[in-house]
């Protein structure tokens, strides 16, 4: 079963972020937890966790792409 990952809220103000980079490449198998990518804001760095285990099939957002809370980020198969 493919699912769609979408960026979480991260905060009660935040709704725009940068991404940083990816922690898993495409192909990485993930727990749930597992640091999907790093994205920042204009104050702080964080890790995006993976809601659901199984493999990393596809990154639909790239580093230095500007998304939004709920914006889809990248599809996982369990």
């Amino acid at each position: 079963m493919r699912s769609q990952v979408k960026l979480p809220r991260l905060g009660d103000t935040t709704q725009t972020v940068l991404v940083a980079e990816w922690r898993c490449d495409v192909g990485t198998d993930v727990a749930v937890g597992t640091a999907l990518l790093a994205v920042e804001t204009d104050k702080v760095t964080t890790e995006v966790p993976s809601p659901v285990a199984g493999r990393l099939v596809e990154q639909l957002v790239h580093p230095d792409d500007e998304i939004d809370v709920g914006d889809p980020i990248c599809v996982i198969e369990s």
